[in-house]
């Protein structure tokens, strides 16, 4: 005989064990429809990588960072942006209703693939954008090559 399943739909049916579960499934899986992987916005900045002839320019968003809590640091090939953001408000007399901006530490590192030059690095930032500039060594430039035609 062929039973039909049905979903448990009244509290009695259902155990804080199911309802644990499926609020642990819904949380990361379902965004927000206005607002499409919110939950995870906090956790890594967006950032470009953008490579030239001479140089690397890495840019990531950080809007509402103290451009004094920025660490910027270059070792070897690899640049590593650690940065705080502190809550804005204090929970206060006040109850949140609704609150999507992200606070607290994070950290990226980005592995550049050529050699570079970490004397000449330059950061800075402006509008919300932390901008990067690291040239690349001399050995690692490309270089056009004459060719010599022999008749």
């Amino acid at each position: 005989m062929l039973v039909r399943w049905v979903p448990p739909t009244s509290e009695v049916q259902r155990s804080p064990l199911f309802d644990e579960a499926l609020s642990f499934f819904r949380q990361p899986f379902i965004a927000d429809r206005a607002m499409p992987n919110t939950w995870a916005a906090p956790l890594a900045p967006p950032a470009d990588v953008v490579e030239t002839a001479n140089e690397f320019t890495v840019s990531l968003d950080l809007p509402g960072h103290d451009p004094t809590s920025l660490d910027v640091k270059l070792e070897g090939d690899t640049l590593t942006v650690q940065a705080e953001r502190k809550q804005a408000l204090e929970n206060e007399g006040f109850s949140y209703v609704r609150n999507e901006r992200g606070f607290g530490r994070f950290a990226r590192s980005f592995v550049l693939p050529t050699p570079v030059d970490g004397s000449k690095c330059q950061a800075s930032y402006r509008n919300g954008v932390l901008t990067v500039t690291i040239p690349k060594r001399e050995e690692a430039r490309a270089r056009s090559i004459d060719v010599k035609v022999h008749g």
